[in-house]
């Protein structure tokens, strides 16, 4: 065998994802979905550690993101307020145009 034949392929993560999830069904040909990757069941353990475990972390980083949010101070907040302000007033100006330009179309 030639060095090229003995190596495995290498996969992406999207194809190990795919892979996870296809060996997750309760019925799911695990053995078969292994040989066509050119896996072995020591690679799937790695690859459901890895993607649980990324899971995991994922998780924890999204809820510590809602929880330590940083305070605003009251001048970017009322800067913010004065914005939110002015974009309805232009909201309210093109819908009242809007009106008079489907009014005069009919």
């Amino acid at each position: 065998m030639t060095e090229k034949q003995n190596k495995r392929p290498r996969l992406t993560a999207k194809k190990k994802f795919e892979i996870y999830l296809a060996t997750r069904g309760e019925n799911a040909p695990v053995g078969e979905i292994l040989r066509e990757n050119g896996l072995h069941l020591s690679d799937l353990r790695i690859i459901e550690e890895t993607v649980e475990n990324s899971a995991v972390e994922g998780l924890k980083r999204r809820n510590s993101k809602v929880n330590n949010s940083e305070p605003v101070s009251g001048e970017d907040y009322n800067a913010l307020l004065r914005q939110l302000d002015q974009k309805e007033k232009a909201l309210a100006d093109l819908a009242v145009e809007f009106l008079i330009l489907k009014k005069n179309d009919q």
